[in-house]
């Protein structure tokens, strides 16, 4: 009998034991998994598509990079900020570039603060998702699509978050086996939707397809004379260039406008000749001058 409760004893606590083990075994996964599904630290979501509605509310979100000592990488953002609504579909790029004479496989890790907007940050589309392989004196743009969930704006306790901040950290790959090549970035176009958000992201403060803001509308820009919009008020040097948009003068519009026409009001840049292409090429896609409707006129618009 005795012996009996001795083996009964020693069978709970081996099972105490391996239980323990288990859950240590396991801690770390678990937690993340805890932290993928509440947002705690941080953490943001993983989502197929946006299904969410566009609201009004406008959030501010700031990038910022680091690189674990031992992996050596420059590593940063393209834009310092972009202001986006909920809801609303955001692309946006990050660079990365092997400075070393080898091959290195990293893995970023990530998170937002406020921590508690983390359970309303949403990524499509990550270099965060998978382990990468970037060789030796490679550079590669890196695209991340993103949202952020209208519910924020209904939680109490989220609010007053006016802006947030996505982090990026690099380390070097603790299971570096099966890792994709970023050179899968390198000279891949992005596809219409991804050509879509660049242009939302970088374009649609001052620009729409239809109607006139800020700057014109856009919408049929390939083969049209600058300066004929209707009801756009035109900066004098513009009107005046007699410039008609192809692919080749838009790419080098974009590359440096004041260069090409001085005296233009147009502030932004494309440095990076990829950005320019997919920029262009959704242009292309909006269509050609012949049949266009003229566009809605703008308050207050600038040349």
């Amino acid at each position: 009998m005795l012996q009996r409760r001795n083996l009964a004893v020693l069978a709970v606590t081996l099972s105490i034991v391996g239980a323990m083990v288990l859950m240590v075994s396991y801690s770390v996964t678990l937690y993340r998994l805890f932290c993928d599904a509440t947002g705690l630290g941080g953490f943001t979501q993983r989502v197929e598509a946006n299904t969410a509605a566009i609201g009004d509310r406008t959030v501010t979100v700031y990038f910022s990079t680091d690189v674990a000592p031992n992996l050596p990488w420059r590593f940063y953002p393209q834009q310092q900020k972009v202001e986006v609504r909920l809801g609303e579909s955001v692309l946006v790029f990050f660079t990365a570039e092997n400075l070393s004479d080898r091959d290195y496989v990293g893995h970023a890790t990530f998170n937002v603060t406020p921590e508690k907007a983390g359970i309303y940050f949403n990524k499509i589309q990550c270099f965060c998702f998978d382990e990468e392989k970037l060789s030796a004196h490679q550079k590669v743009d890196m695209p991340v699509v993103f949202y952020i969930d209208p519910k924020l704006a209904t939680d109490p306790g989220a609010a007053n978050i006016d802006s947030i901040t996505l982090a990026y950290t690099f380390f070097v790959s603790a299971q570096p086996d099966g890792a994709k090549d970023l050179a899968r970035l390198k000279d891949e176009p992005l596809t219409a939707d991804e050509g879509k958000l660049l242009f939302a992201t970088n374009c649609a403060a001052c620009h729409d397809a239809k109607r006139n803001k800020t700057g014109p509308a856009l919408g049929n820009v390939v083969g049209r004379k600058a300066g004929t919009t209707p009801g756009f008020v035109y900066s004098s040097a513009l009107a005046k260039s007699d410039i008609t948009w192809t692919p080749e003068l838009l790419d080098k519009w974009l590359t440096n406008p004041r260069a090409m026409v001085p005296s233009t009001k147009m502030p932004v840049r494309f440095a990076d000749p990829k950005l320019r292409g997919n920029v262009i090429r959704y242009l292309q896609s909006l269509g050609s001058p012949q049949g266009a409707a003229a566009p809605s006129p703008a308050g207050d618009p600038k040349g």
